[in-house]
């Protein structure tokens, strides 16, 4: 029992669990796993307590220990301070020797600590507590009725002596180790020096001597960055002091918290972290709130003396800081809104700490175990004898932890205190400074609009205010008035004073801020109401947009605001100001919205020129449409410039959708009711033509995802349906009042189809009749419902007409058709890599960081690893990147590591962490007695003055074992990757998983060894060598230093995995091959078991995920299941850290790069014989020529013109009527029967031929038209 991993301690985390999208295969893995690891565990305690019981009944025949209980009660009454008596001379002869030895011989306090160590641990006796005593004081167990002792003093002065001259060593290095960078290994060294210095001193003297060292750390950096305020400071430049302080403060703070944690109990803890950093930090800013209170005092007083005459106000105030009643701490004196908002800005700066510092500490008591041993020097939890710690503190130790987890992290941080001297200054200032600087802003904006005749407001940009805010960016506000962007932006700055209020502090300053905000609120309303007065005589209709986008900014302020100061006070704190807001959105929204149909319908679409519907002359020879139509079309795209670059995504789509609706609605009737004569027919057909054309290209704008646009009739958004309701008006007023008479009588001269009328849905009904019929002139990106899906072009046309980043779109886009634009894109990233690293320096990681967001988005999106797999694999192929995959590099320090290769390795890494941290743990100094048989060599003497009492074995005669010993370590080790490895595939998302199985499929050819093991586990084995090879990994991963023995035996364990994966080294390594034999001789074939259980996760559960996705997508509800699928990825990417940047990067490089994906997509479509050449992408998402510009009406002329709409052409086209005539003959009667009564034929001055007389009288009959209107239309002049 010399090593404690002679027993199986095996565990597992969870938490991979987060990070993959485990299936049935996988989930049997896992839970197989950790069954068979509670087995192995609980064995592991059985043996380890059949042995306890084996050697007290040896040892004690008088103790006999027959059950598990008995054992357990000796273990708990068990009491390690009886030691063997020890000569008073030998004890001296030792001591001395280690006081001569640290006197005379350099650098031999490492040396001493582990023979302490070992002396205590490893023999019989309880070194040091014998020595040091009770309050360090030795009292001779074997003489207690003595009177007086010497010889005991002359052993604790030695001792003593010892003792200072290591803490001497100890502390020096404690503080050293404060100037390392790696946060991790400075934990961990740390951890290391406290846990040796409770060896030998008591946990009180330790902590007080580390709080020291800690508090005159923090006193440099609060003397650097906590300058002393006067007149003459910079408020601005302080406060980024202050904030950059706390920062750092936090840093130290966690940093302790994780090196403390596994060592104190938590209550010891957060008292440290109380008393050593947040009692330390509120004294300083006492300190310096007393010298701001006394300046802003005499500023103060001297404003008073020099004013003659004060408000009664200002009387009472002066005589309240004069009277002696009123102690000093509750003087008044006025501070600038510049004072306030300097206040406000450290407040804030607290309020976060707190929040951080609160969180921190939950930790503790989240996980719910005891502390455990890292450096193996000793364990508070159950080594009383090293820190004179009682047996009761033990069990309060594991109490602690079992406390609720509120009552526990009750934390006492009083920087509240120090403000109460500034609160009353802060409560009389407050409701002034904001209505001063409210009444100013809004003066400022009245001056500017009285300067103007036409008054366009000055709009700025919305930049986000709170990063945790709730509100979805669908309805974030794009631009708002600059007036109120200010006002707000002020009050955010005093929003802080509020929050800090809990309890009865800060009262007053909630109470005034609260009324001061609602006054704001009232203002900024009266003004925007008084705004939307003045349109249309004198604003803009952009002006109302900005009204709107404003007041939604507003209201989700003051939203914002309630939910935040919610949290104290439990009820709404701007319930009202929040409602009225809400009522003016909706008024303006309507008002918007009408004012934009009566400007169509009284304005725009009264065009007495063009519907001259009588006029015996055609209309521009028949060649262009209507003037008002054109206008028509100048108006939605100014509305929709407008719209989309002003408000919120989803209120710009509800208002753009509607006004389209209303007017469609408009146009249909109207047309319908035209009774155009025989030359301005073909006017009527070009005109509805156009709408419909027109129509076609609105609708990417209004539909929000693939189905609305191709199945609108299955969703509840009538709007977008009565769009189509209303073009299929339009179009069965063509087909009707347009088509030729004859072509009409053939298809209607048996009648009406009542059946058909009768029907549910007729065909002409059906939501895209209209475009299935104009689709044979007009190309289009819009396909026909039974398509169920659009092109890669119509996915991305869909995509860049949205508002706003529609993340579902997006990702569908991304994954439509096998991914064919993540292919473009990053055939493109790697020639923006070459271009920019030929050209500048600068800007070098834009294509790598495309190259990586497509790589993260991909990796979980877990319902599609195909899409994964087929396009990197086929990047991989282009590239040629074989022999990087099958031989990954793990440095992190590589300059000319190829990014997909490092997101690769960054995964594979991430997947091994806990078995490489799990491996290192078992081969740190200290933890295991063969690392610290090479660690110190113990000089002769030395070793001749040990007790012969204390039974101390030679690290020498350990040596000759330690063979052996090794041995047991790394087939242990070996054991835990290879039994491991299953699981770690299971927890992998299936996309990594797929990839690998299509990469081995191209590699399996040329390299033997993925024979054995499939790529992945060949990869899973490289990354965790490579690992143990580079210490830099090491130490990021682990945080550990590893000495060379360490290092050495990590080799040798890479060695011993090579050789298991049939990988061919120089030459048969002997302790390689005994270490596999000895887990073959344990366990027969269970290494090619394990190997083969991994290569069957890694391949059949990809290739399952995918089989089942299919099924999934063609069962009936497949439409749904997509939707639902790729929602439940959007959300699993938003939630892993920078996932939704990850995506608005490519959504915002796809949209800079629109027309050149939109050329790629065409060449790729088999339109041109050769492909277009891969170009560069543009990279810079913010400048000056890629932002919105103002609505041009000429370039939308010239593209309605020249892209959108030919009108000559259109005149020429070809309608099949005896094809489109029969899908009417469902049409009811009276409908038919109005648009036959407005054909040329019925006009009473137009001359027919007898042939056409008869097929209008025979259609008239069955359309029951009354004879006198039908012996009107059709008598000849």
């Amino acid at each position: 029992m010399d090593c404690g991993d002679e027993y199986s301690h095996n565990s597992f985390d969870l938490h991979c669990l987060l990070n993959s999208f485990p299936g049935e295969l996988e989930f049997k893995q896992i839970f197989s796993d950790i069954d068979e690891q509670i087995e192995q565990n609980a064995a592991s305690i059985e043996h380890c307590i059949k042995e306890i019981q084996s050697e007290v009944n040896k040892q004690c025949p008088d103790v006999q220990l027959r059950t598990t209980t008995d054992c357990f009660e000796l273990l708990d009454n068990y009491n390690p301070t009886k030691s063997p008596s020890i000569p008073h001379g030998d004890l001296i002869k030792f001591l001395k020797t280690l006081q001569d030895l640290l006197k005379n011989e350099l650098n031999q306090e490492e040396m001493i600590l582990d023979l302490l160590w070992d002396l205590s641990s490893h023999s019989s006796s309880s070194f040091p507590s014998m020595l040091s005593g009770a309050s360090f004081h030795f009292l001779s167990r074997t003489s207690l009725h003595s009177v007086e002792d010497y010889s005991s003093m002359d052993v604790k002065s030695i001792w003593d002596n010892i003792r200072l001259h290591l803490r001497r060593f100890l502390v020096s290095k404690l503080q050293s180790h404060n100037e390392i960078s790696n946060s991790q290994h400075k934990i961990w060294l740390k951890n290391q020096c406290i846990q040796q210095l409770l060896f030998l001193y008591p946990e009180s003297e330790v902590i007080v001597k580390y709080q020291s060292i800690q508090n005159k750390l923090l006193a440099k950096l609060l003397q650097n960055c906590f300058p002393s305020y006067s007149r003459e400071s910079n408020l601005d430049i302080m406060v980024h002091g202050y904030q950059s302080t706390m920062h750092k403060l936090y840093s130290m703070i966690k940093e302790d918290f994780n090196t403390l944690r596994e060592i104190l109990a938590p209550s010891s803890t957060v008292k440290f972290i109380k008393e050593t950093y947040l009692d330390t930090v509120t004294e300083e800013t006492a300190k310096f709130l007393e010298n701001f209170c006394e300046l802003q005092f005499q500023e103060s007083a001297v404003r008073v003396i020099k004013t003659s005459k004060s408000s009664s106000r200002h009387r009472g105030a002066v005589h309240a800081l004069v009277t002696p009643e009123c102690p000093q701490k509750r003087r008044n004196f006025f501070l600038s809104l510049d004072k306030l908002k300097f206040l406000s800005q450290l407040i804030k700066s607290f309020l976060e700490l707190e929040k951080n510092v609160e969180e921190l500490l939950e930790e503790i008591f989240v996980s719910l175990r005891t502390p455990r041993n890292i450096s193996g020097i000793s364990d508070p939890s159950n080594q009383e004898v090293i820190i004179e710690k009682p047996r009761t503190n033990e069990t309060r130790v594991l109490s602690e932890q079992l406390l609720p987890v509120k009552e526990a992290t009750l934390l006492d941080f009083a920087w509240r205190s120090v403000f109460k001297e500034v609160s009353l200054p802060m409560a009389h200032c407050i409701t002034t400074a904001i209505e001063d600087f409210s009444t100013k802003i809004l003066q400022q904006e009245q001056n500017e609009r009285s300067l103007a005749v036409t008054y366009a407001m000055n709009l700025v940009n919305v930049q986000q205010v709170w990063q945790d805010t709730h509100v979805p960016e669908e309805d974030q506000p794009k631009k708002i008035a600059k007036f109120c962007s200010d006002i707000m932006e002020k009050l955010d700055t005093m929003l802080p004073l509020a929050l800090a209020c809990r309890d009865d502090s800060f009262q007053e300053i909630r109470a005034n801020f609260e009324e001061a905000c609602c006054k704001v609120a009232t203002a900024v309303l009266a003004r925007l109401q008084e705004r939307v007065k003045e349109f249309p005589s004198k604003a803009p209709l952009t002006n109302l947009h900005t009204l709107l986008s404003t007041a939604v900014y507003v209201f989700q302020h003051f939203t914002q605001y309630d939910n935040l100061m919610k949290e104290n006070t439990k009820k709404p704190v701007f319930l009202v100001p929040v409602q009225r807001y809400q009522e003016f959105i909706n008024t303006l929204q309507f008002q918007v919205t009408d004012y934009c149909v009566r400007v169509c319908a009284t304005s725009i679409l009264q065009d007495a020129e063009s519907h001259h519907w009588d006029g015996y002359k055609a209309f521009y020879e028949g060649e262009r449409c209507s003037f008002s139509l054109q206008m028509w079309h100048y108006f939605f795209c100014a509305l929709h410039h407008d719209l989309w670059t002003i408000l919120p995504p989803k209120l710009a789509q509800e208002i753009f959708t509607e006004v389209l609706e209303k007017s469609l609605g408009l146009l249909a009737s109207r047309y319908a009711r035209a009774h155009p004569s025989y030359k301005r027919t073909p006017q009527i057909r070009l005109d509805v033509t156009t709408i419909l054309i027109c129509t076609e290209t609105m609708l990417w704008s209004v539909c929000t995802s693939v189905q609305k646009l191709l199945n609108p009739h299955e969703y509840i958004d009538d709007k977008i349906f009565k769009i189509h309701t209303h073009c299929n008006n339009l179009f069965t007023t063509l087909v009707i009042l347009t088509s030729p008479l004859s072509e009409l009588y053939q298809t209607f001269q048996h009648g009406l189809d009542d059946s058909a009328s009768d029907s549910i849905k007729p065909f002409f009904k059906q939501p895209l009749h209209w475009f299935s019929c104009i689709s044979h002139f007009y190309p289009s990106l819009l396909r026909a419902p039974s398509s169920g899906r659009l092109t890669a072009e119509g996915q991305l046309k869909l995509l860049l007409s949205q508002p706003g980043c529609n993340w579902n779109l997006l990702l569908e886009t991304l994954l439509h058709h096998d991914g064919l634009l993540l292919r473009i894109l990053l055939k493109s990233s790697n020639r923006t890599i070459q271009e920019q690293a030929s050209n500048t320096d600068n800007n070098l990681n834009q294509g790598s960081s495309l190259i990586e967001s497509i790589f993260k988005v991909l990796y979980h999106c877990n319902f599609s690893p195909q899409i994964f797999g087929n396009v990197f694999v086929s990047y991989m192929e282009e590239e040629q990147l074989w022999d990087f995959l099958y031989n990954i590099p793990v440095s992190t320090f590589l300059e000319s590591e190829l990014e997909v290769i490092r997101c690769l390795r960054l995964a594979l890494t991430d997947a091994v962490k806990d078995i490489v941290q799990q491996i290192i743990f078992m081969m740190s100094p200290g933890r295991n007695c063969e690392t610290n048989l090479n660690k110190h060599s113990v000089p002769e003497c030395l070793r001749e003055s040990i007790p012969k009492e204390w039974n101390y074995i030679p690290k020498e005669t350990k040596r000759k074992e330690s063979s052996k010993g090794f041995t047991r370590l790394a087939v242990q080790a070996v054991s835990i990757v290879i039994s491991k490895l299953p699981t770690v595939i299971a927890c992998l998302p299936p996309p990594i998983k797929y990839f690998f199985s299509l990469s081995e499929r191209k590699m399996s050819k040329n390299f033997v060894e993925l024979k054995k093991a499939s790529l992945l586990v060949w990869n899973l084995i490289v990354i965790i060598c490579r690992i143990f090879e580079d210490g830099n990994t090491v130490e990021l991963l682990t945080g550990a230093s590893l000495d060379r023995w360490s290092k050495e035996k990590l080799g040798l364990i890479c060695v011993c995995l090579e050789s298991i994966m049939g990988k061919q080294t120089s030459g048969p390594n002997q302790m390689a091959q005994r270490v596999i034999q000895s887990i073959e001789q344990e366990k027969p074939n269970w290494i090619e078991s394990q190997l083969l259980k991994a290569r069957k996760l890694s391949t059949k559960c990809a290739f399952m995920t995918i089989e089942q996705s299919t099924a999934l997508e063609e069962g009936d509800g497949a439409l749904e299941l997509t939707e639902q699928k790729i929602n439940m990825m959007v959300l699993d990417i938003c939630h892993k850290p920078g996932g939704s940047e990850y995506l608005r990067q490519i959504y915002h490089i796809m949209r800079l790069n629109e027309e050149y994906l939109k050329e790629q997509l065409f060449s790729m479509n088999g339109s041109k014989e050769k492909p277009l050449p891969i170009r560069p992408l543009k990279m810079t998402l913010r400048s000056v020529e890629d932002q919105p510009s103002a609505f041009n009406p000429f370039q939308v002329y010239k593209a309605f013109s020249e892209n959108m709409l030919v009108q000559s052409a259109i005149t020429k086209w070809n309608w099949n009527w005896s094809k489109l005539l029969p899908n009417y003959l469902g049409l009811d009667k009276m409908t038919f029967s109005v648009l036959l009564k407005n054909r040329w034929e019925m006009r009473k001055d137009e001359r027919l031929e007898e042939e056409e007389k008869a097929m209008l009288e025979h259609l008239k009959q069955f359309c029951t038209i009354q004879n006198s209107s039908a012996s009107d239309n059709t008598e000849e002049p």
